[in-house]
């Protein structure tokens, strides 16, 4: 018989399977370009490239090749998509753009400078029509707020036959009780056929919105499905809350954020959801909570539940699954399975067989602490898989403070006084929660390969978290209006003096009005900044008495107007505030490191490598290296043999053997890269290319795309 043989870049791609073929939608030319054509790389959120240009040889030898710099600066979280040479961002202020991939020339920019929005994008979706004959129909599809675009990808323009003048409303299928309540959403939606199965972000506090998953048509933009992740009446998971919880206004949330991916083959989208609000007390829910803190296995079609998986039962812990799943072949036995695999925010890895949902490794219902907040209901048990093991600490002893701490006995004080340990619930002294309430794993999310490893960045900080009783309306009867929104909506970020906690990301607001004009702080409490939701429930005289007791100058006569305090649904009890475990220089209270990179072999569960990820600057330059430091953003893992990542706030971009962690390239950024970098190849050249927006964890802030090449 004679043998067939195939070019090497075809067997490649016949290796990497149907989600290699799919992130490239049009036919191209050979040699001419290589897509990265979906948020993370493709359909599996795989954050891999089959490109090799780019070798651990010459990857020494990159530099830049073009620079693109928004018109406005903050946090890009973006993970930018390329198609035919054309490549699709988002700015700080959430703005869309596309620019040309070679040069980083804007070719277009939608969104209206003057009014800006204050909330982070990790990216768009690329959709094209597959009619056969005609110019084919080309969109990107993005959101501002709670409303989905859909543009024209040639130009910009909204598709004004698309939903009301080209935009639908994330509201649409959440019911009355979500009405005029904070949604939007700041991940890019998921493709299966004219369908879009959108995140939605919400308040995580009792006022939240219910977080169904909605898929929307992409060419009308009329809602296809619903599935109620908080069950109603007839429907599997009802008994796992309190009867009519559907109905209540204070419980919302078990959305997803972080994220999906696809099975388009088989037609099956893995939604990974968060918890339900309020996110620490759930004594007005108590039950298991289904389908909150869920892998969920949907018909894309539908929206029909196939399977799910609950991987924090009744959560108290703000421990919602972080990131999209990864899809990959993990071989096993001799025998090659299909596999889903979801990192959480407590550094653990579930992986289940895509199709029936079982799992590949053990996974163990253990025994857990109770608690004694008053009327909370803890679940006795949480599941812990056996295999892998955890990529970040599970625990920390006296022994693991910080030994480079100039004040370590504070830190010793603090820690002796306080709870610590997996699942332990949150108490009035205070209780550690690590891998903190950021991870662990993080949005940035893992990478894959065909080999069937897993590659992910972790944060390894501690949070100290204390509860603390709500006080009744009545009982803030002798404050002003303005006083008493502050404290019922603001003080457990901010703080009852208003300084903040800048380590962990809440800005003082002491003497904003030397800062900020009124109208900006007005529009920052209407719509949101960064982790902050925004306060739709405040009625303008609300917003008004806020901000005049912020600016200092809150008279009577407007004080009498505030209404929203007593609309909030009331929670008996509210943490202190998000606050890190820190020393009196900003430093982790716990030994480093404080950030990591991570190898896992999925077919064995074993460790291939693990190293620090990042360094501080000040203790780098005292010659105490390789500490890790806090990092936001994932990695990109090619065929060529490297890993790419950014993450870290030293303002680095880094490349690494992707066999052995061994770092090959360095570079510093003009802001850090909080975000994961997207690899591409147009005209024959292979980019990388990575958004650079830092103001997180102290960085400076910036405002560009930096892209990378050979000379």
């Amino acid at each position: 018989m004679k043998r067939l043989l195939l070019p090497l870049a075809t067997l490649t791609a016949l290796a990497l399977g149907w989600s290699q073929f799919h992130q490239n939608p049009t036919d191209t030319k050979p040699n001419d370009y290589t897509n990265w054509g979906e948020y993370l790389g493709g359909p599996d959120r795989s954050h891999y490239s089959a490109l090799t240009q780019i070798t651990p040889e010459n990857v020494g030898k990159l530099k830049v090749a073009w620079t693109y710099a928004a018109p406005d600066s903050g946090q890009i979280q973006t993970n930018p998509i390329i198609v035919d040479g054309v490549l699709y961002g988002v700015t700080p202020t959430v703005q869309a753009f596309a620019l040309d991939a070679a040069t980083g020339k804007e070719i277009w920019r939608f969104g209206d400078p003057l009014k800006v929005w204050h909330s982070t994008s990790r990216g768009v979706t690329y959709w094209q029509s597959k009619e056969a004959t005609g110019e084919p129909d080309k969109r990107i599809l993005y959101t501002v707020g709670s409303m989905l675009y859909a543009l024209d990808a040639r130009t910009g323009k909204p598709i004004v036959s698309f939903g009301e003048n080209g935009r639908a409303d994330l509201h649409t299928g959440l019911g009355e009780q979500a009405k005029d309540k904070f949604v939007i959403s700041n991940t890019p939606g998921t493709l299966f056929e004219d369908l879009l199965i959108m995140p939605m972000r919400l308040s995580e506090g009792a006022d939240a919105a219910p977080g169904y998953i909605q898929a929307f048509n992409v060419r009308t933009g009329k809602l296809a499905w619903t599935f109620h992740t908080i069950p109603q009446p007839g429907e599997y998971g009802y008994d796992t809350w309190p009867k009519q919880t559907y109905k209540n206004t204070d419980v919302g949330g078990a959305n997803n954020w972080s994220g999906m991916s696809v099975d388009r083959p088989r037609g099956i989208v893995y939604v990974p959801t968060g918890s339900a609000a309020f996110d620490f007390y759930g004594g007005n829910r108590k039950g298991q909570n289904l389908f909150a803190n869920c892998l969920l296995a949907l018909d894309a079609r539908t929206g029909k539940r196939l399977w799910h998986f609950q991987a924090v039962h009744h959560d108290i812990w703000d421990r919602d699954f972080p990131a999209p799943p990864n899809l990959l072949t993990v071989t096993q036995n001799g025998k090659k399975i299909d596999a889903v695999a979801q990192i959480t925010k407590s550094g653990h890895v579930f992986v289940f067989d895509r199709v029936t949902g079982k799992p590949l490794f053990p996974i163990r219902e253990t025994p857990v602490p109770k608690s004694d907040i008053p009327g909370e209901e803890a679940w006795p048990t949480q599941p812990l898989p056996l295999r892998p093991a955890p990529f970040a600490r599970q625990t920390f002893s006296e022994r693991d403070l910080n030994p480079y701490s100039e004040d370590r006995d504070s830190l010793l004080a603090r820690f002796r006084r306080s709870r610590g340990g997996i699942f332990q619930p949150l108490s009035r002294q205070g209780t550690f929660v690590f891998p903190g309430l950021d991870g662990g794993g993080e949005w940035g999310g893992a990478a894959t390969d065909p080999e069937g490893i897993l590659y992910v960045n972790a944060n390894e900080a501690a949070w100290l978290i204390a509860m603390q009783e709500t006080p009744r309306q009545d009982a803030l009867a002798h404050l002003s209006a303005g006083n008493r929104l502050y404290t019922t909506n603001c003080s457990g970020c901010h703080g009852t003096d208003r300084k903040g906690n800048t380590a962990s990301g809440y800005p003082s607001l002491v003497n904003i009005s030397q800062r900020r004009e009124r109208d900006y702080v007005t529009d920052l409490i209407s719509h949101g900044k960064g982790m902050m939701p925004g306060f739709t429930q405040l009625s303008a005289d609300d917003k008004r008495a806020l901000v005049a007791f912020l600016f200092g100058d809150e008279k009577q006569e407007v004080t009498a107007a505030a209404s929203a305090a007593s609309k909030t649904p009331y929670v008996p009890f509210k943490i202190s505030g998000y606050n890190k475990f820190l020393d009196s220089k900003g430093l982790s209270g716990i030994a480093p490191p404080w950030g990591t990179l991570n190898a896992i072999n999925l077919n064995t569960g074993e460790y291939v490598w693990k190293i620090p990820l990042g360094e501080e600057k000040e203790l780098a330059a005292k010659g105490i290296r390789n500490t890790g430091t806090e990092n936001y953003g994932g990695p990109v893992v090619t065929a060529g043999g490297l890993l790419f990542i950014a993450a870290t706030k030293d303002e680095k971009f880094r490349a690494f053997d992707k066999k052995t962690g061994k770092l090959l390239w360095e570079t510093m950024l003009p802001a850090a890269g909080f975000a994961t970098p997207a690899t591409y190849q147009v005209g024959g050249k292979q980019y990388v290319v990575i958004a650079c927006g830092g103001a997180k964890l102290g960085a400076r802030k910036g405002n560009q795309y930096v892209a990378f090449a050979l000379p």
